[in-house]
């Protein structure tokens, strides 16, 4: 064979193989880089695919507690109790996935959700009970009571459909009823292929749905001490501790699910935010719940855990005398409505006057701010965003009160 022409091919080869090294180099990490033996037996045959199709959720799930424990994807997408499956390239999968399927393994943290205001309180705060079934009605009713047998909130007929969807919906949906007969959505809290505690922890994830002129806890926890010592200091602080060992050098400052579901230094871990509050602040009139002392002392051996008995009996009792002050004036304001009432000059139709307004800004926005502040420490909140607009629409709304009296010869 003539060696010119074996040098010609020799050259062309290594020109073609380096070419390919070349071109591949320029591919995008997804299509070349390949899953290891480890993770395809822990995600079943879903990266396969998924890897260069949405491959943010294999990344999501790579770093999840699901992927290090080897539960995989076929294991939460399986087709649980009242669901229908789904023919998925030859695997039958549940598309949507709900507590229904994360309560096979975690059926405490459900049940401690269910008897939370986050589950189906917090649907029918809204839309009424219309979408649950009799049965579950009266099952939450037990649960809730009072709190099941409502009827769609007026402001989603005045506001109309595509306000309620976008808004109040967005967040009540966490305790919406799901066809499968769960309760809720736990990606809200968690993110749906992270599955992550420390998302969880986030002041930021309450703040999703906790904030606002109606429940400003999250512009007041960011004013407050706490909140300030948060941002300062996040960076120190393990929020990927895991709930049963969280300890105080995990998290010396705290944030939302530290004081409402965390079991720091062993206080005992709960899915029910709820659990630990003695107040229902959110009320127009705010009472003590059942069970209330109990309520109170799990909360305050949460609070000892940072500091000393005086300070936090103090807390409670600042924060208690402003519910009994707050109550007062609302009630006094309710006196004028119930007044106006009687004598005919409210209108049935919710939200068709100002005076009506008026009330419901009183009590349902600075009412409930003042209240929520005096508890978790924001002055700003109890004041100027709490006391001084309720004093301010205590005026208003008597100058309105009293020209509908003139207005109809009363």
């Amino acid at each position: 064979m003539n060696f010119r022409a074996v040098f010609i091919a020799l050259v062309i080869g290594t020109a073609l193989i380096v070419s390919a090294y070349v071109i591949n180099s320029k591919r995008p990490a997804i299509e070349v880089r390949q899953p290891n033996a480890d993770f395809v037996k822990a995600s079943g045959k879903c990266a396969e695919c998924h890897r260069n199709n949405q491959y943010s959720i294999v990344h999501e799930y790579e770093m999840s507690k699901h992927a290090a424990k080897g539960v995989t994807c076929l294991d939460c997408h399986q087709v649980a109790q009242g669901q229908t499956g789904t023919n998925h390239n030859g695997f039958v999968i549940n598309t949507d996935v709900t507590p229904a399927n994360c309560k096979i393994c975690h059926e405490r943290e459900y049940d401690q959700f269910a008897r939370s205001r986050h589950a189906a309180p917090a649907w029918v705060a809204v839309a009424g009970n219309q979408a649950f079934a009799p049965g579950m009605i009266e099952e939450m009713e037990k649960l809730h009571p009072g709190s099941m047998k409502r009827t769609a909130h007026p402001l989603t007929k005045r506001e109309g459909a595509a306000a309620t969807t976008s808004g109040c919906t967005t967040c009540h949906a966490i305790g919406r009823p799901n066809a499968d007969g769960s309760i809720g959505n736990c990606t809200y809290c968690h993110a749906r292929h992270t599955t992550s505690v420390e998302l969880a922890r986030l002041p930021s994830t309450c703040g999703q749905c906790h904030l606002g002129p109606d429940h400003s806890q999250m512009e007041i926890y960011t004013e407050s001490r706490h909140g300030i010592m948060f941002a300062a200091q996040k960076d120190q602080m393990n929020l990927k501790a895991p709930p049963n060992s969280l300890t105080t050098q995990d998290m010396f400052v705290p944030t939302c699910a530290t004081c409402h579901m965390s079991g720091i230094n062993g206080a005992g871990v709960t899915h029910d935010p709820s659990e630990r509050l003695s107040y229902n602040l959110f009320a127009e009139v705010t009472t003590r719940r059942p069970n209330a002392e109990r309520a109170e002392a799990k909360m305050k051996t949460i609070c000892l855990q940072c500091h000393t008995p005086p300070l936090v009996d103090r807390v409670y009792q600042e924060g208690a005398a402003v519910v009994d002050a707050t109550n007062r004036k609302v009630l006094a304001a309710k006196a004028i409505m119930d007044s106006l009432a009687a004598e005919g000059l409210i209108s049935t139709n919710a939200f068709s006057q100002k005076i009506q307004f008026t009330y419901f800004d009183l009590w349902h926005y600075y009412g409930r701010t003042a209240k929520h502040a005096a508890f978790m420490g924001g002055a700003d909140y109890v004041q100027w965003h709490g006391n001084y607009p309720i004093l301010k629409n205590t005026v208003e709304l008597k100058e309105e009160a009293a020209q509908l009296q003139k207005e109809n010869g009363k």
